[in-house]
């Protein structure tokens, strides 16, 4: 399916959004399988938010991929993205045969995404802690070239150690930009461990207040919960910068994944791979909720 030109909000069916993130991290597996190796715990805790994101909020247009009024998307946490080419295949982008490469020699498809090589690709990732900064300078010149498309930045919970971020959260204060969007994937935990004991990054929604933000809380794998705080942003325009804290679980949707630190970054293979595929289509529908108390770590 392709998106609608713009216009925000394609279809908002709660079924067809978590068919779409079982799609995620089905893919995901896939992938890694290919490569040999894969983030997969980082991506599964962005499910939701990227199926939310996609099919049901951006303004895009597939069939231009450059077209200036688009949205902005900037995957500060980048090793996430086996889960988003999935998606933009799926869109249009470009043919979902290409991704059947992923990672090999010649493949424009690499653990970060280029958006040089790849279309629907906004930013070009690596190093941790400097997508916001990005972000913030998509959001400005959106305001100098006078177009109203918001730019969208989803970072991990454990970059916000980064000093940038907190430089290129000053700084969207400062110039009131109100079109720019955060979106935090809490899950909890980074390559290091629990992010509290590595560096305590909460009240992670309280610090942005402080620093002049507009911020919001939710559950991050509960649609009604996502779209409607989708809903509630106000437009590209000069005012407050805009955040969601969306608590998720690291690994959501495969058991032995969720909280582990095993699982950042590693490989399934033999039954272990043909389980976890099996436990994700018998598991998303409905997916029965992994409990953690929010602002922690466990």
């Amino acid at each position: 399916m392709n998106a609608i030109r713009g216009k925000r909000g394609h279809n908002l069916s709660r079924d067809h959004l978590a068919d779409r993130s079982m799609f995620v991290r089905l893919e995901t597996l896939r992938l890694a399988r290919i490569c040999g190796a894969g983030h997969y715990s980082s991506t599964f805790s962005a499910a939701e938010l990227f199926a939310a994101l996609y099919y049901a909020h951006l303004r895009l247009d597939p069939k231009d991929p450059n077209w200036p009024d688009r949205d902005r998307f900037v995957l500060s946490k980048g090793h996430a993205a086996i889960g988003l080419y999935p998606i933009l295949a799926d869109l249009g982008y470009f043919p979902a045969s290409a991704l059947d490469n992923f990672t090999r020699l010649g493949s424009p498809f690499g653990d970060h995404p280029n958006m040089k090589q790849i279309p629907g690709i906004d930013f070009s990732s690596g190093s941790l802690g400097h997508g916001l900064s990005v972000a913030v300078g998509m959001a400005l010149a959106g305001r100098v070239q006078k177009r109203s498309f918001r730019t969208y930045c989803m970072l991990g919970d454990g970059e916000l150690a980064e000093g940038q971020i907190w430089e290129a959260a000053m700084a969207a204060s400062h110039y009131k930009l109100q079109g720019l969007v955060a979106i935090v994937d809490r899950n909890q935990l980074c390559i290091d461990g629990h992010t509290e004991a590595v560096m305590g990054v909460e009240p992670i929604d309280q610090r942005f207040a402080a620093f002049g933000w507009e911020t919001q809380r939710i559950d991050g794998h509960d649609f009604d919960a996502i779209l409607d705080a989708l809903s509630k942003l106000a437009p590209a325009g000069t005012g407050k910068p805009q955040l969601i804290v969306a608590d998720t679980v690291k690994g959501r949707g495969v058991k032995r994944m969720e909280l582990s630190l095993q699982w950042h970054v590693a490989n399934l293979a033999g039954e272990d791979y043909d389980d976890a595929m099996a436990e994700i289509r018998a598991g998303l529908q409905p997916l029965a909720k992994t409990e953690a108390p929010r602002g922690k770590a466990r």
